[in-house]
């Protein structure tokens, strides 16, 4: 396949509009800022990465509100948005909001479920992930999940660092070749490698499964997946062809990444705000500086154009729902 030229950022900066710290609270429309300028990062995301590979797909985790205007369910779509996304994903649509292996509360999940039917009908995939391991609900959860059309997983560890052993093979389990989203029917969410006793071991037992769809870490370790280690997990045990995705959080800076400076404990840069109490080493972001930005996407050194040049089918982004906590400060 013929190289394709790097989008030049001065001209993903022009479509994007500049949106000043100091005007958050209202957008005129109920919605506010801190969720325009989340939307507009994400579409400076996509702008970017189709720019350089067309069809790459782009799918943000959470942060449903953003998929309409006033961040209501039956509220006005936010096209741009829409547009700039193949799909969403969801945590603890059924089981695992308050607890995990229990079911999410009806208010919460019926909550969640009015903007995943309105994604739905736009035609972008809902990718969900339960917390659950007690046989029944397992089942349950996927059973509820592709009774909505959704595509699920049912993680057995929070954490996301283990291939689950029930069920024995995935949900829907096929031989078919997966070459987009709509094509999926499951799909394994699996983060975070330190559980297996190495690297090829890691990618060794990736390679046996059968799921449509995976969800993994760019790194192992301090060191990037190859464009050959990325184009062997690609194929599914059975001979189909699967989709990958590479995990990239967008709202967050993570102290164990190759973009961490050790000087930054003391001196901070000033788009880093206060660490996740419930997620050490994961520290808030102030997200539309142009600074951080930067470390994600628009250059070659960036964290996108690496998941790029490894070969990836797409971008899972996470931690957009940073807009609630500087909404709440």
């Amino acid at each position: 396949m013929p190289a394709v030229k790097t989008t030049p950022f001065s001209l993903v900066v022009a479509v994007v509009l500049t949106l000043t710290v100091s005007c958050h609270r209202d957008n005129g429309n109920g919605d506010s800022l801190y969720r325009t300028q989340m939307r507009e990062f994400v579409q400076s995301i996509s702008i970017y990465a189709r720019g350089i590979r067309p069809g790459f797909l782009v799918v943000p985790q959470n942060g449903q509100e953003l998929l309409t205007e006033n961040g209501e369910s039956n509220g006005p779509l936010a096209q741009s948005y829409l547009d700039a996304i193949d799909g969403v994903g969801r945590e603890d649509l059924f089981y695992g909001f308050n607890q995990d292996n229990q079911p999410t509360p009806a208010s919460d999940r019926e909550y969640m479920l009015g903007f995943l039917a309105r994604a739905l009908s736009c035609g972008k995939a809902v990718l969900v992930t339960d917390y659950c391991w007690t046989p029944a609900r397992v089942d349950d959860s996927h059973n509820q999940n592709s009774s909505r059309g959704f595509i699920s997983f049912a993680a057995d560890h929070r954490d996301l660092d283990n291939i689950p052993p029930y069920p024995a093979v995935p949900f829907s389990v096929n031989g078919d070749s997966v070459t987009s989203l709509a094509a999926a029917r499951n799909f394994l969410y699996l983060i975070n490698p330190d559980s297996f006793l190495g690297r090829t071991a890691f990618l060794n037992a990736i390679r046996a499964t059968n799921y449509d769809l995976l969800i993994v870490d760019l790194f192992w370790g301090a060191a990037a997946l190859t464009a050959a280690d990325v184009d062997t997990l690609k194929l599914k045990n059975n001979g189909g062809q699967r989709l990958l995705i590479a995990y990239c959080s967008i709202g967050e800076a993570e102290d164990y990444r190759y973009y961490w400076q050790p000087e930054w404990a003391a001196n901070p840069p000033s788009w880093l705000s206060e660490e996740n109490p419930d997620w050490p080493g994961n520290y808030r972001v102030r997200y539309w500086d142009p600074a951080w930005q930067a470390i994600i996407f628009g250059n070659d050194q960036s964290y996108l154009k690496r998941i790029l040049d490894a070969g990836f089918d797409g971008v899972y982004l996470d931690t957009i729902d940073t807009f609630e906590f500087f909404e709440e400060q």
